[in-house]
């Protein structure tokens, strides 16, 4: 009888260590705010029911978010595009993994002066990103337009020496990504991710005067290090952002601004 009780508290003691542990499992995701933060708040309480607790921490540049993973502060980022991790891999030196892609956001032109490209006057100032992939990506929606001519238009990381042909000698400003929607008033154009559009509360749908397609190669992706990318808790919030959930929610809230990929 002794054994008997002994083998059956030696059992509840490994199941309640188990369980202890899988509710303790908890990873720390950076991500920005729209929608990739929204799409996380979303799946926290599916986590929780397989004993993930997800903490989201919001950034509003795409530098700490990447930096803060690899020095091992935080467990993952949500905030990116395959071209944008693979350059900032290749510049800082680190060793960052995609894991899962989840949605693709549409890239578009926005202005507040002007109601078409074609109205676009001689000498017009047009704003993009200041890094590598979004300036690249900018300017390939301005060449796919007929507003400009790229000597090679598969370039990804494309700058503006890399224009052959600018019939309305436009005047290209270079400037921080998340800062694009705030100076919209001071300049004719500005090319903006869709993150921080949707931020600023412009529709792509409806405000953008040019946009990607929803066969765009930039799909954003959940990133991770090399070293836990495998993890189960990593495993377990991939699922969940390929969840048909997930999918739902972005067809229904962002209707055609945020384009599931999975």
């Amino acid at each position: 009888m002794k054994k008997l009780f002994a083998s059956f508290a030696a059992g509840f003691a490994l199941t309640a260590f188990a369980a202890g542990a899988l509710a303790a499992d908890k990873i720390t995701v950076a991500a920005t705010a729209v929608p990739h933060a929204e799409i996380l708040e979303l799946i926290k309480p599916a986590l929780a029911k397989q004993g993930v607790t997800l903490e989201v921490k919001v950034f509003t540049d795409y530098v700490q978010p990447n930096v803060q993973v690899a020095e091992k502060h935080l467990d993952a980022n949500f905030f990116q595009h395959k071209p944008y991790l693979a350059e900032f891999n290749k510049g800082k030196g680190t060793n960052l993994v995609s894991v899962v892609g989840v949605h693709v956001e549409p890239f578009g032109a926005y202005s507040r002066k002007v109601k078409s490209l074609a109205a676009l006057k001689s000498g017009a100032t047009v704003a993009i990103p200041n890094d590598a992939t979004n300036g690249g990506r900018a300017l390939l929606l301005l060449d796919k337009a007929g507003v400009i001519k790229l000597k090679d238009n598969s370039n990804i990381l494309a700058t503006t020496k890399d224009i052959a042909s600018n019939p309305k000698q436009l005047k290209f400003r270079e400037v921080e990504a998340a800062t694009l929607p705030r100076i919209l008033p001071q300049v004719d154009l500005a090319l903006i991710n869709t993150n921080y559009a949707l931020e600023a509360k412009l529709n792509p749908a409806k405000d953008a005067l040019a946009i990607e397609g929803a066969q765009s190669p930039y799909v954003n992706v959940l990133v991770a290090r090399a070293d836990n990318a495998q993890s189960p808790a990593i495993k377990k919030l991939a699922a969940a952002l390929n969840s048909p959930e997930v999918k739902k929610f972005i067809q229904a809230k962002y209707k055609g601004a945020v384009v599931p990929a999975f």
